[in-house]
């Protein structure tokens, strides 16, 4: 299957300059693609190995999240103090939505505990924030426990019904259908911005095909890895009601002290470019199916001196957005 219709204007951006501190997304490779290509008719599937399971804190939770997707509406005391999960978030809500797309940053943050993870993503969020929350996730993550070591991997995940039961990372669980011979969800990618030196970007986008109702994903310009059948979802089978860009962690809290797994590249928004990580030219798509600016942007983050946010515009970047930071230090005890 292909989808029927892109969005309108997917090729209309205009390049980053390197003046404007540009970056950049350039040729990415996955890490298996050292060791060959899959055939004709077929797609790459990591493979699942006995280390995965045991790792897992059982086999029913195996590929499945154990949160709720951030609520900039409301901020849960108890989360934050009981090893709950901390945001960075640019965010837009009331009206309704047909996809998404940002260009991400790519980096390798330290991660403190191996139940902790670090991810750097988009939502596309439907219904409320209650048991029933529809939920479609990609981008980039590191984490222990789900692959046994500190690789950045592509990854996407789903739930129809807020992380209870239903979805799963990647393609561990019946969902998404992957259709393209060439990028593997849970593969490492390769190469990794480093701080003060080369920045590298990956762009995504997600949307909703306005003729079979399927969610299709785009990875660059030439890769669409897949859809998510519109069946899977009850809010979001006509749109979306919220769309989500930023970073998410784990923070685990053992002895009432904040974990030091990093969020982006590790450092605050205000080191700007090349230290600081970022998404750029975040866009929504419209019920004409087409991508634009979003309007309203707000910034959402549960504890600003931890991991913190800043969004702007310019001529270069569009709409974009620096977050991050180190977790625990002086002024995140």
């Amino acid at each position: 299957m292909r989808p029927n219709y892109h969005p309108d204007g997917l090729y209309d951006e205009s390049k980053s300059s390197t003046d404007a501190g540009g970056g950049g997304e350039r040729p990415m490779v996955q890490l298996w693609h050292h060791g060959g290509t899959c055939p004709e008719d077929t797609v790459p599937i990591r493979r699942t190995k006995r280390d995965d399971l045991l790792r897992a804190s059982s086999m029913r939770r195996y590929g499945k999240k154990r949160h709720r997707a951030p609520n900039p509406m409301s901020v849960d005391p108890n989360l934050l103090n009981e090893g709950g999960h901390q945001h960075a978030i640019a965010y837009v809500q009331g009206d309704k939505y047909y996809g998404a797309k940002a260009t991400i940053n790519v980096w390798a943050p330290k991660i403190e505990q191996p139940n902790e993870f670090s991810l750097s993503q988009l939502w596309i969020l439907g219904g409320s924030f209650g048991e029933d929350l529809n939920s479609i996730e990609a981008g980039w993550q590191v984490s222990p426990d789900l692959y046994g070591d500190n690789n950045t991997r592509l990854f996407t995940y789903w739930t129809s019904d807020a992380y209870q039961a239903t979805g799963c990372y990647n393609i561990l669980c019946a969902g998404f259908v992957q259709v393209n011979s060439e990028i593997a969800m849970g593969a490492s990618i390769f190469p990794i911005s480093s701080y003060s030196g080369s920045q590298y970007d990956i762009s995504i986008m997600i949307w909703k095909d306005p003729k079979e109702g399927n969610w299709w994903m785009q990875f660059g310009k030439d890769y669409v890895l897949g859809y998510w059948p519109s069946f899977l979802f009850s809010y979001l089978g006509d749109s979306a009601s919220m769309i989500e860009w930023g970073g998410e962690v784990v923070n685990s809290q053992l002895d009432g002290v904040h974990t030091s797994t990093q969020m982006g590249s590790g450092h605050f928004p205000e080191e700007g470019f090349s230290k600081s990580s970022y998404f750029k030219n975040i866009q929504v798509v419209d019920s004409t199916n087409n991508l634009k600016a979003p309007k309203g942007v707000g910034t959402f983050t549960e504890q600003s001196n931890c991991y913190d946010v800043q969004n702007g515009n310019n001529a270069d970047w569009g709409t974009y957005f620096y977050y991050g930071g180190p977790g625990r230090s002086s002024n995140c005890p």
